[in-house]
């Protein structure tokens, strides 16, 4: 039998046959490739990757945090808290748990899911404040893709702050509510509704 025959070559020959996105599922089972993107302005700062926590390492450049995954940015966000800053595991589980209940509901991948939803919670236009002789005036402005992203992401995590605290509903519960909801662009859930508050506010300050 020569060398190439062996039991370990033939499975070093079949690892490598693998295709590298076989072996990387975002917590071991949720894929990551064929993902949809319905906002071409958003989609370069919408990243998706298998790794949900990278240990900081965007954190010494400024907006670094656009190469990350979304979801670890979402975990980033739901701890942003007085009670809940720095638990990275107890952020994670619930999210975890929530896209499992995503899945459940939609039959979809809650990768997909979460894209769609910060997709259409990201707010096009937003108000600044101008001062003209000592008089602020509100005016309407563009919003940066990369802050469209941001705001998205902020407003998930209050709606899932404001929909589980001091109730009732787990925190994995009201993330999958606010994912589902703004994904469908349901102005019920609270995230697409601060969006189109804040567009509603812009367009009466044009």
């Amino acid at each position: 039998m020569s060398a190439e025959d062996t039991p370990d070559a033939d499975a070093d020959a079949a690892e490598e046959s693998k295709p590298e996105t076989a072996r990387a599922k975002l917590f071991g089972e949720w894929e990551i490739t064929n993902i949809e993107y319905t906002d071409p302005s958003t989609e370069r700062y919408i990243t998706v990757t298998p790794i949900a926590h990278t240990m900081g390492r965007h954190a010494d450049k400024q907006f670094k945090k656009s190469e990350i995954s979304i979801v670890e940015r979402l975990i980033n966000r739901l701890m942003q808290t007085d009670e809940n800053t720095g638990k990275k595991q107890l952020a994670t589980s619930i999210v975890t748990e929530a896209f499992d209940i995503v899945h459940e509901r939609t039959d979809e991948n809650p990768i997909q899911v979460l894209v769609s939803a910060v997709e259409n919670s990201a707010p096009r236009e937003e108000t600044v404040r101008l001062k003209y002789g000592g008089i602020s005036v509100p005016k309407a402005v563009d919003v940066a893709p990369q802050r469209r992203v941001d705001q998205a992401l902020k407003f998930i995590a209050e709606g899932v702050y404001g929909g589980s605290f001091k109730t009732t509903t787990s925190a994995a519960e009201a993330l999958a509510q606010q994912l589902i909801g703004a994904a469908n662009d349901d102005v019920q859930a609270y995230a697409v509704n601060q969006k189109e508050e804040k567009e509603r506010v812009a367009a009466a300050a044009r």
